[in-house]
C-alpha cells in the first residue's frame, strides 16, 4: 500500500484529504465560537435582565462615554419628559413575524442630556408611503423603567424625516440636537401609564442553537477524507498484487445452497 501511496496521483489525494481536513475541523471551531458567543451573551442576559432596577445615569454618567459592554440588557430607571416631537421609526423591525417599526422617542432628563426610550413595536400601515398610527408617550413627568442596549451601527441609508434605518444614536441626536447618552432603553414599564402604547418587544432569545452539535459533526468528518483515501490505496495495492501472481486471487464465495433449492433439485 505504501508503494500505491508514493505515487504523484496518490499523494494529491493525500493532499485533498488533508486539505478537506483542515476544512471540517476549521468549520467545527467556527461552530463551536458561535456557541461560546451564545452562552457569555445567555449568561449575560440572565445574569442582568431580572436585576434590580438602577438610575440610568449611574451606568451611564458621561454622555461622551463609551457603552458598559457587561451592562448589556441591564434594568435601569430614568426619569423626565419625552420629547414627542423628536420622535423617530426604525423601519423594517421583525415582531412575532411580522415588520414594522419601532418607536424611538428622546427622554429629556432635565441635566441637559437625554436618553433615546424604544417605547416597542407598531405595525406597517396599509402601503409602504404611509406611516402607522402610533400611540402618544405620556406627557409631563414621566418614570420610565427598562433595559440598557447599545447603540446599533449606521447602516448608510438616507431616509425621509422621522425615520432610521438602525437604532443609530448618532443619527438620532444629529435628527434632535440633543445630547444623547451612549446606549438607550428598550421599554419595560412607564408611570403614568398611557391609555395606549405601542407592543412592548420580546424578550431577548437565550436560546444556544444547535451550534455545538455542528461542531461535533464538522469534526467527526475530519478523518473522513484520509481514510477514504487508505481505504481505496488498500483495494489498489491488492487488486495490482493479484494481478501481478504475488497474492493468490480471492476464491469467490460459495452459493448458499437453500432448502427450497433442494428440494428443486
Amino acid at each position: 500500500m505504501l508503494a500505491v501511496l508514493r505515487r504523484p496521483r496518490w499523494i494529491a489525494y493525500l493532499l485533498l484529504a488533508v486539505l478537506f481536513g483542515v476544512a471540517t475541523a476549521n468549520l467545527g471551531l467556527w461552530q463551536w465560537y458561535r456557541h461560546e458567543e451564545k452562552v457569555e451573551r445567555r449568561d449575560l442576559v440572565e445574569a442582568n435582565y431580572d436585576a434590580a432596577a438602577v438610575p440610568v445615569d449611574v451606568l451611564l454618567p458621561d454622555p461622551d462615554g463609551d457603552f458598559p459592554g457587561g451592562e448589556q440588557w441591564r434594568r435601569v430607571e430614568a426619569r423626565g419628559t419625552y420629547r414627542a416631537g423628536e420622535q423617530h421609526l426604525v423601519r423594517n423591525r421583525p415582531h412575532r413575524g411580522v415588520f414594522g417599526y419601532e418607536v424611538l422617542v428622546p427622554l429629556d432628563l432635565g441635566d441637559g442630556t437625554a436618553v433615546a426610550v424604544d417605547r416597542g413595536w407598531v405595525r406597517n400601515a396599509a402601503t409602504a408611503a404611509t406611516l402607522p398610527d402610533v400611540p402618544e408617550p405620556p406627557a409631563g413627568e414621566v418614570t420610565v423603567s427598562g433595559w440598557l442596549r447599545p447603540a446599533e451601527p449606521d447602516l448608510g441609508r438616507d431616509l425621509p424625516t422621522g425615520q432610521l434605518a438602525s437604532v443609530d444614536l448618532d443619527r438620532l441626536a444629529g435628527a434632535t440636537g440633543l445630547t444623547l447618552l451612549p446606549g438607550y432603553l428598550v421599554l419595560g414599564d412607564e408611570q403614568p401609564a398611557p391609555p395606549t402604547r405601542p407592543e412592548l418587544l420580546e424578550p431577548p432569545d437565550t436560546g444556544l442553537g444547535s451550534h455545538f452539535a455542528y461542531a461535533l459533526q464538522w469534526w467527526l468528518t475530519v478523518p473522513v477524507g484520509l481514510v477514504l483515501v487508505l481505504v481505496m490505496a488498500r483495494q489498489t495495492a491488492r487488486d495490482e498484487a493479484e494481478q501481478a501472481g504475488t497474492l493468490p486471487r480471492s476464491e469467490p464465495r460459495s452459493r448458499r445452497v437453500r432448502i427450497w433449492d433442494e428440494e428443486d433439485a
